[in-house]
């Protein structure tokens, strides 16, 4: 046990008590989810109705149905299982493509408590899901695209951290983590103002062949203060590894200053908050706030991306 460990263990348990008890008092009407067999009849299910499978589900059952969805479309996946004083879970990873390079995507299964986690992080679940499907029947070459389903990032993206303290990082060339992804009409990568890494230069290239322009359809954005996710468990250890988010364009002066302003953020959770963070670890996340167009974006992004890297 170390002290980063401890505060990690420490921040952690802040979140998901304080979402809790915020949840707890505002209520929501129940949901019912969509049933796996919903999304494994069709060959080529929406981003939105993968995530529907796994909104308002308790972890344990988010964490199973990843694995029985990919057993069930017959992908090959290997489990990382880890337990530590933190918690415990399990990790998935499929991959597609073949060559010494490896790019992971992430997309972290549980949710706080209290929320349905739909756009935090069933949307990106929804996102990956149908992009391995993709990748898969057409497969890169040169590269090897990692999908990496996590355990436990709501406890200081435990379940990456375990995975790269387990030797998950050899090889890996590049890290892009999904959070938020299903609000809005604009793309920014996080953790990353300053870095001129191919990563960084393939994100930049693939945005502006989408259409988009820097700084209105796209934006790269430097270290968030406070909020974090599974890529900075690669980081850590040397890896060029950034967090993907789709933002509204008309939020994005209030989201540079909710985000890199810690301490008033922390005022806003109980006032107001801009889209996306409206919903964000509440009892609101729930999928009829997610727009459609936002998960393909993203999708779309990331497979333009995959060739470019």
């Amino acid at each position: 046990m170390t002290l980063r460990e401890v505060g990690f263990f420490v921040r952690g348990r802040i979140n998901r008590t304080l979402a809790g008890a915020l949840n707890r008092r505002r209520g929501a009407p129940a949901i019912t989810p969509l049933p796996l067999e919903t999304v494994l009849a069709p060959s080529d299910p929406m981003p939105l109705d993968l995530a529907r499978v796994f909104e308002g589900r308790s972890n344990p059952d988010r964490q199973a149905l990843v694995a029985r969805y990919l057993a069930g479309r017959g992908l090959p996946y290997e489990v990382h299982r880890f337990r530590s004083f933190e918690g415990e879970g399990e990790n998935y990873s499929v991959d597609v493509g073949s060559g010494d390079r490896i790019l992971v995507l992430i997309a972290h299964h549980d949710a706080v408590p209290g929320s349905p986690g739909a756009n935090d992080n069933a949307a990106a679940l929804g996102i990956l899901l149908r992009l391995l499907a993709r990748l898969r029947a057409q497969p890169p070459s040169g590269l090897r695209v990692r999908f990496l389903f996590t355990a436990a990032e709501e406890l200081g993206y435990l379940g990456a951290r375990a995975y790269v303290q387990d030797g998950g990082a050899r090889g890996v060339a590049g890290v892009v983590s999904l959070e938020l992804c299903g609000i809005g009409d604009s793309l920014a990568l996080w953790d990353a103002t300053g870095a001129q890494t191919d990563l960084v230069r393939a994100y930049r290239e693939s945005a502006e062949d989408l259409g988009y322009r820097a700084d209105e359809g796209y934006h790269v954005v430097g270290r968030i203060p406070v909020f974090g996710s599974d890529h900075r468990a690669f980081a850590r250890v040397g890896v060029p590894a950034y967090g993907l988010t789709v933002i509204p364009a008309a939020e994005a002066d209030a989201l540079r200053r909710f985000v890199l302003t810690p301490w008033r953020g922390v005022l806003h959770q109980v006032t107001r908050r801009p889209a996306p963070f409206a919903t964000y670890h509440t009892a609101r996340d729930r999928c009829d706030t997610l727009q459609p167009d936002a998960l393909e974006r993203a999708g779309a992004l990331l497979e333009a991306l995959v060739k470019r890297f």
